[in-house]
């Protein structure tokens, strides 16, 4: 599936190194789709290596199919096991070499990012993040994983965080309401 011309294909990506979260949207005009959003399973493989390489093949195939301009991926939160770190550090390099590779420009989010872009929270549950994402994008039916949620949010971060609608809301505004109260032609109805 090739891009269609006037409209931007980005792939989001919550790395994982025994799950990892992808999601393809495009953007055309103000409309939103989800081309697809799904997890690549990996904990039934024990070598760290192999995982590694099925990150770099999947996120390289999806390149391939959907030809997004852009790749969104949520950085690692800072935790206290330093392994779990170093393994998530080196699944995100995994899949950012991918796009680096196909020369797709890569961007880099934190979680409190992804959940301030879409929900007005930047501590918010996934479970709120998913509930504005089915709001916002109609979505009817629930995943079976959180990680591809995650993902979709990453690439709707990365969608609003560079579209020209919402560039210097977080200069001009005090939050949504008040965007949204200075701006009501802006409200899908």
């Amino acid at each position: 599936m090739a891009a269609i011309k006037n409209s931007t294909v980005i792939l989001g990506i919550d790395p994982g190194t025994v799950i990892m979260g992808y999601a393809i949207i495009e953007v055309k005009g103000n409309d939103i789709s989800i081309l697809t959003m799904d997890v690549l399973k990996l904990g039934a493989i024990k070598d760290i290596y192999e995982r590694l390489e099925m990150i770099h093949t999947k996120v390289h195939s999806l390149i391939v199919q959907y030809k997004p301009q852009t790749f969104a991926i949520e950085a690692p939160f800072f935790g206290k096991n330093v392994q779990s770190m170093l393994k998530l550090g080196r699944a995100q390099g995994v899949a950012i070499a991918a796009a680096m590779q196909s020369k797709v420009l890569v961007t880099e989010y934190s979680p409190k990012k992804v959940k301030q872009s879409i929900t007005g929270n930047g501590n918010a549950a996934k479970e709120q993040v998913w509930h504005m994402l089915e709001r916002v994008l109609n979505i009817q039916e629930a995943p079976k994983y959180f990680d591809a949620t995650d993902a979709l949010a990453v690439a709707l971060c990365h969608h609003y965080q560079t579209s020209s609608a919402l560039k210097g809301v977080s200069k001009g505004f005090k939050g949504w309401d008040d965007f949204l109260s200075k701006n009501p032609e802006r409200v899908k109805k």
